[in-house]
């Protein structure tokens, strides 16, 4: 019974041991009272999968099937089972190390080494049921768990950042090829009307109404609009082969559901600029980081300190298998060990040293993210609340510069003015046009980003849509 009442002590000494570490207190962090740009909104849809709002069937269908099969998403998980792993065997070691043996040996003797009539042969048999256990006085290793603990959390957040950048990125990269069609179907009915004009020209330089300098100046404005259209052309199969690849698939063709004019503005999410250190993954990410930070410096503490462990074993030898578990054969060994570090050429203190520079490093991070976030925030906020402004002037310009295209148009039809000012109210209208439209999807993409800057329980809504293996499995202790 020694052994097991030495075990007993021993585990209370170990559960009673103290830590030398130290005890981590999340860092005052100072938070802006309030956005440069403030937008009040009654509901706030940084909660709820706010690519709903905007209405369009196939970009729900691209978040899905993105949150399914992307590659990236799908690498985060995999390395959030491999930290889960990872914990639980730096969590093993808080525990009695278990294991069994077993052995059987035969021998035969030489006849000229035995006595005369002795049998040549003998029979060994053991089995051994063995226990380790290293006595954490100085919380190394509820240190080390800790760190692996905080790890863990930190990859998990890291999966959840790829989530929030992966919709943001599909929703911004359809709202681009939306941009990019709306240019498109502009282009070509500028083309159009310039190809018109070339006709038009063209029939009356032959009848001698005008001159060739204005029927060339058509010819070119034609040909400078038709060289958009390739262009334009070659970005959207490049955007569509972008789209392809976030969701995980071969290039090809991306399914458009309404146009970018068709698209639903919805209201911007509201916050306050706390909200933000408890919304967004990458800060939590940074949070658990400096965690296990400032745990590996208790590790590298209790280096300088005795470790002790404790080792036994119990079972039985016998040269007969019939009578292995009977008592005459039980077997018994329990041993401790303790090792003190005396000099180490400052090897213990180099890694302190260094444990502490990580953490300084982490909490450095820590605030740089938060700050970022807090920057990321704000530049949304304002791109949101001026481009709204902007597009209601610029689609004031685009309505005046149509007026004075017909108005030129008139004049050069009654000989009052010449081409040139046709032409000059033209080009100004189509680049209008181009500018209105760019800006358009700008005001999309801004309040995406205003979105993802905000983090929100959209991210857990989105994680809930992700496939099986990418879900949770964090531990809870």
């Amino acid at each position: 019974m020694m052994p097991k009442r030495l075990l007993v002590v021993a585990l209370g000494i170990a559960l009673g041991g103290c830590s030398v570490g130290p005890v981590y207190e999340r860092p005052e962090v100072p938070v802006p009272a309030q956005w440069e740009v403030n937008i009040q909104q009654a509901n706030d849809l940084a909660n709820t999968t706010w690519w709903d709002q905007f209405r369009d069937p196939e970009l729900n269908r691209l978040v899905q099937t993105a949150l399914q099969e992307n590659k990236n998403l799908q690498i985060a998980a995999a390395r959030v089972e491999e930290f889960m792993g990872r914990y639980g065997v730096t969590r093993s070691a808080q525990f009695p190390q278990i294991g069994a043996n077993a052995a059987g040996a035969r021998t035969r003797s030489g006849e000229s080494t035995v006595t005369p009539g002795t049998d040549l042969t003998s029979d060994l048999y053991q089995v051994n049921l063995g226990a380790s256990f290293e006595l954490d006085l100085w919380g190394k290793l509820r240190s080390a768990t800790e760190a692996a603990r905080a790890q863990l959390l930190a990859t998990e957040e890291a999966k959840r950042t790829v989530i929030l950048t992966l919709v943001s990125q599909v929703a911004n990269s359809y709202v681009l090829l939306l941009d990019y069609d709306k240019q498109l179907a502009v282009t070509k009915a500028t083309l159009q009307t310039r190809s018109e004009a070339v006709r038009i020209n063209g029939l009356r330089f032959k009848a001698g109404l005008i001159g060739e300098l204005d029927y060339q100046q058509a010819v070119a404005e034609y040909e400078n609009a038709a060289v958009q259209v390739p262009l334009l052309e070659r970005l959207i199969g490049q955007q569509e082969n972008a789209i392809s690849l976030l969701l995980g698939r071969n290039p090809g063709p991306i399914k458009r559901g309404v146009t970018l004019d068709q698209l639903a503005l919805p209201q911007p999410p509201a916050g306050l600029p706390s909200d933000v250190l408890e919304r967004r993954p990458d800060i939590r990410q940074a949070e658990q980081q400096l965690i296990a930070a400032n745990a590996q410096i208790g590790v590298a503490k209790a280096a300088f300190f005795p470790a002790i462990s404790l080792t036994g074993f119990f079972g039985g030898a016998s040269t007969d298998l019939s009578d292995l578990f009977n008592g005459p054969s039980r077997t018994w060994q329990f041993a401790g060990q303790l090792v003190q570090p005396i000099f180490t050429g400052g090897a213990l203190t180099g890694q302190l040293q260094a444990a502490e520079a990580v953490q300084q490093q982490a909490l450095f991070n820590y605030q740089q993210v938060i700050q970022k976030a807090f920057a990321e925030v704000d530049d949304s906020l304002i791109a949101v609340s001026k481009l709204r402004s902007q597009l209601k002037d610029e689609q004031a310009q685009v309505k005046a510069l149509q007026r004075y295209l017909d108005l030129a148009t008139l004049r050069y039809q009654n000989g009052y003015s010449d081409y040139l000012t046709v032409v000059d109210a033209e080009r100004n209208l189509y680049t209008a046009q181009l500018q209105y439209v760019q800006d358009q999807g700008t005001l999309y993409t801004a309040l995406i980003n205003l979105y993802a800057a905000l983090g929100g329980g959209w991210v857990n809504q989105a994680e809930q849509m992700t496939a099986p293996s990418v879900k949770s499995t964090t531990p809870a202790d």
